[in-house]
């Protein structure tokens, strides 16, 4: 007899921020992850998102942080192989929520849904390293609307699981090591 779990959304304290757990039916063969299922998000009172215009899959080594970047897009993020540590803060200029920082563990099952404006980064847990799926509503483009923030930025208050060495490339870009903090976006 297999095994159903339904369709969960969670608000967060970010305004737009949701976390999903998916809806998954297991058996004896393994378990089938609706990853993104139209008629449930509308249901659930969540925006359409289709068609998807990007869809990007990274492979991340266990302790480097990815982000956070909050471009003008809708973004619907999971792991598909490994754990990761999820952070997400608020940047958008008019929100009363601006500077607010979420976290979530990622596991296999779990989603989360990133509005516009609301950067996005995550730290890999696994030793094998992490999968991590991005879908997009728009194309990313060089010089697109949004704005990113510096992941060690201490006015965020997000305590990453595993010590990062911001000199270190394999753990943060340098490009991400040399953003703005919080405090300092205009």
């Amino acid at each position: 007899m297999p095994s159903i779990t339904p369709f969960v959304v969670q608000e967060t304290d970010i305004p737009g921020l949701v976390v999903l757990q998916m809806r998954q039916i297991t058996d004896d063969r393994g378990t089938v992850r609706e990853f993104y299922r139209e008629s449930a998000f509308v249901e659930a009172g969540l925006p359409s998102l289709g068609p998807w215009l990007q869809i990007n899959v990274t492979e991340t080594k266990q302790g480097a942080i990815r982000g956070l970047h909050g471009e003008d897009m809708y973004k619907l993020v999971a792991v598909v192989s490994g754990e990761a540590f999820g952070a997400y803060v608020d940047a958008r200029p008019d929100s009363p929520a601006r500077g607010k920082s979420v976290t979530v563990n990622l596991t296999k099952g779990v989603q989360v849904l990133v509005p516009p404006g609301v950067c996005n980064g995550f730290q890999s847990l696994s030793p094998e390293g992490t999968q991590y799926v991005y879908c997009f509503d728009q194309e990313w483009k060089p010089g697109m609307a949004g704005t990113a923030v510096n992941p060690l930025d201490e006015a965020l208050g997000i305590a990453w699981p595993l010590p990062v060495d911001p000199t270190d490339a394999a753990q943060l870009s340098a490009k991400d090591a040399g953003l703005p903090g919080i405090n300092d976006l205009s």
